[in-house]
């Protein structure tokens, strides 16, 4: 299983982009707002992927984060959901933005996706509202594509090539969400309710650090009346 390449960008289309990593080129499909994101072509660059294997299908997906590879993952296990759902889905939101709209409910985020209905948002905030607690913590130890070990996918005599540019996801808010999430369960706050608390103060306050966010949170968690 590929889980994440380095190399070069060859070539770059609408949905896609050639990764020629070694002399081996993997061809790699990404959300639109990945694509937005991945340096320009003849870079260096370090994508996280995801393989699909079926009978009559073999295909990479690749990602800017591990939160968003993860996000993917349990997209595509709901029932009617596929990759390109899901990435249609990676494509309007974010995985910030998916992280929130499920742990809000928010059902009608979902169905803003292209090709996604509403019995499909329904069933996928459902499917998954348990899942997002997780999936946020990880914003605070996801590392960068640059940071991680290269995936040793050829093996050659020739030097790997020297990264002068590898596209980064802008994981502030995530990890500040994944500290502020944290710290609500040491306070002994249940995973969902924090979740949830933690995403309403981080849509009403985007560029919120931690203790902002903690703050807010805990604002929101307080017993009304």
């Amino acid at each position: 299983m590929i889980g994440k390449l380095t190399g070069r960008l060859d070539y770059r289309a609408a949905d896609h982009v050639l990764i020629d990593v070694r002399g081996v080129g993997y061809i790699v499909y990404c959300s639109d707002r990945t694509m937005a994101a991945l340096p320009g072509v003849g870079e260096a660059m370090s994508i996280y992927t995801d393989m699909v294997v079926r009978e009559d299908l073999m295909q990479l997906y690749g990602f800017l984060s591990l939160v968003e590879k993860e996000w993917h993952r349990l997209l595509c296990s709901v029932q009617g959901v596929g990759a390109k759902v899901s990435l249609a889905i990676l494509s309007a939101l974010g995985p910030d933005g998916v992280s929130r709209a499920i742990a809000l409910g928010d059902w009608g985020a979902v169905k803003a996706a292209k090709g996604v209905g509403p019995k499909t948002a329904q069933r996928i905030v459902l499917d998954l509202k348990d899942k997002a607690p997780g999936v946020m913590a990880m914003g605070g130890t996801v590392t960068e594509a640059m940071d991680g070990p290269a995936l040793e996918v050829v093996e050659t005599t020739e030097p790997a090539p020297v990264p002068k540019r590898v596209a980064k996801p802008a994981s502030g808010a995530a990890a500040a969400s994944a500290d502020a999430l944290s710290a609500l369960g040491n306070l002994g706050y249940g995973p969902s309710e924090a979740a949830s608390a933690v995403a309403e103060a981080a849509a009403n306050m985007p560029d919120a650090g931690e203790a902002d966010l903690i703050r807010a949170a805990l604002k929101l968690l307080a017993p009304k009346g």
